[in-house]
């Protein structure tokens, strides 16, 4: 159980961008579920577990806000388990709890973007490749697992697209700018042939020559925030919200934001129009004279 969960906790770190206090958190809270249960294997914790978990957690007189907290934990745990087909059943589907308000999601401003996408400097292979990784992950808005997982066949420099598989094994095609054109180009005839070359398909390679892990992909922006000084939190993710955003602020339609960030129902891409709202209201109050 152990290992799943931290296999979870690296997960929503890298992919979902979480702070460290989330992870904290869940990590707490994950390691209490595991300690009074004691089962190793998550195929063997059913609806009946769950239940007798959260009246512990009542008997030893947890508030029903904590409990509520732990819930949510427990749920995107099995949420992710069962995407990655480790259980077959989210024995948390049939426990509910009164919904709260959804957090809109964090965005960099396009100054700030541009600043961290433009960190890497110098013709050495590693700036090269963190050049073409950075534009790449905000000109498409793709997740850092399909970041990682692209191989060079997914790149079409003639027409300028790139082919990734999303959830679900779904595959969409996202365009590429001329500026990410360039930092490929680059990268694939100048960085990446001086890299050891153990995983021949791989787009992005690591020191060692193997596929870019999710890992290392967030060590590389954690490396340029701290070096630009952009907004303390951000990760991959932030660069798919910012994306999201950006178009929409500059007048991109709904659908066709939807469609190349792989959502598969238009609510969930929804949620960047009231970040486009929120940031010009900002603006707004700001600069109006009667604000």
């Amino acid at each position: 159980m152990d290992k799943f969960i931290k296999e979870f906790l690296e997960f929503i770190k890298i992919e979902r961008g979480y702070s460290d206090n989330t992870l904290h958190s869940y990590q707490k809270d994950l390691s209490q579920f595991n300690k009074y249960l004691k089962i190793q294997n998550p195929k063997a914790i059913d609806q009946t577990a769950i239940k007798s978990f959260m009246e512990h957690l009542h008997d030893e007189g947890f508030s029903v806000a904590s409990i509520e907290r732990k819930l949510a934990c427990l749920k995107s745990f099995f949420r992710y388990l069962l995407r990655e087909e480790i259980v077959q059943s989210d024995p948390t589907s049939d426990t509910s709890f009164p919904k709260k308000a959804k957090r809109l999601p964090k965005a960099l401003s396009i100054s700030e973007t541009i600043k961290l996408i433009s960190a890497p400097r110098g013709e050495k292979p590693a700036a090269l490749r963190d050049a073409a990784l950075l534009e790449l992950m905000y000109a498409t808005g793709m997740r850092a697992s399909e970041i990682a997982g692209l191989n060079l066949n997914d790149i079409n420099l003639e027409v300028s697209f790139v082919k990734c598989f999303g959830k679900g094994a779904k595959e969409r095609i996202v365009p590429i700018n001329k500026i990410t054109l360039r930092a490929l180009k680059a990268y694939l005839e100048k960085g990446r042939p001086k890299f050891p070359q153990k995983d021949k398909p791989a787009l992005f390679l690591d020191k060692n020559g193997q596929r870019l892990s999710r890992q290392g992909l967030w060590l590389i922006i954690k490396k340029y925030v701290k070096e630009t000084g952009v907004k303390e939190g951000t990760s991959p993710h932030t660069l798919r919200h910012s994306f999201a955003t950006h178009l929409l602020e500059r007048g991109a339609d709904l659908r066709s934001v939807q469609e190349m960030l792989g959502h598969s129902d238009i609510s969930t891409t929804q949620i960047y129009t009231a970040v486009s709202r929120e940031r010009l209201k900002r603006i707004y109050l700001k600069a109006h004279p009667r604000a």
